[in-house]
């Protein structure tokens, strides 16, 4: 067994997002988001294929993508609030990281591996984001699914689909925190 690390624990234990909504500028600088993305790439990688790549949205894209999430909401027909949650979401952000699934041709690793490998990096990125004392949120959103908008607003290839936009920012509210699951009504013990 290795030497335990109680305070990394801690964090595991009573880690908390911060709704994007309650993010505030500063958010981190190009340095802190390297130092974060690096923590995130540290995920669980079968293959070692790098089935995932990271686009850094700073303000003037936030701003591209918030007019054409309008822009294509309109065009799907979709309702005018879910249009309007979308668009605030990258209108108000102050810094945010699109986590790009890239999936790799292999014989080894099959597609589903490296999905749940993007969905890691997420969380990793999340939690090193919250463990560095920033505020954090994953989101996605309608605009992540589809294929227009990810093409057009972050040139995403077919191989290519958005696991996960993580919006950073100062936290400016401490919402309180939610229920948890139970995890004796979700676990089954096997010895046999």
């Amino acid at each position: 067994m290795g030497e335990p690390n109680p305070a990394a624990m801690e964090f595991l234990l009573t880690r908390r997002s911060r709704p994007a909504k309650t993010l505030r500028a500063p958010g981190p600088g190009r340095d802190e988001i390297r130092t974060l993305l690096t923590a995130a790439a540290r995920s669980p990688d079968h293959g070692k294929l790098e089935p995932w790549r990271f686009i850094v949205l700073q303000r003037g894209a936030l701003d591209r993508l918030a007019s054409l999430a309008e822009r294509r909401g309109q065009a799907l027909g979709l309702d005018p609030d879910q249009i309007e949650k979308t668009r605030r979401q990258f209108a108000d952000g102050v810094v945010a990281v699109a986590v790009i699934e890239v999936q790799k041709p292999s014989q080894k690793v099959p597609p589903i591996e490296q999905s749940y490998s993007a969905g890691a990096v997420c969380l990793a990125l999340l939690n090193a984001a919250l463990a560095s004392g920033w505020g954090a949120n994953w989101l996605t959103s309608w605009a992540a699914h589809d294929r227009e908008f990810v093409r057009e607003g972050l040139g995403l290839a077919e191989n290519e689909r958005v696991a996960g936009f993580i919006f950073l920012g100062t936290e400016t509210v401490t919402p309180p925190d939610r229920p948890r699951p139970d995890i004796d009504a979700i676990t089954t013990w096997m010895s046999d």
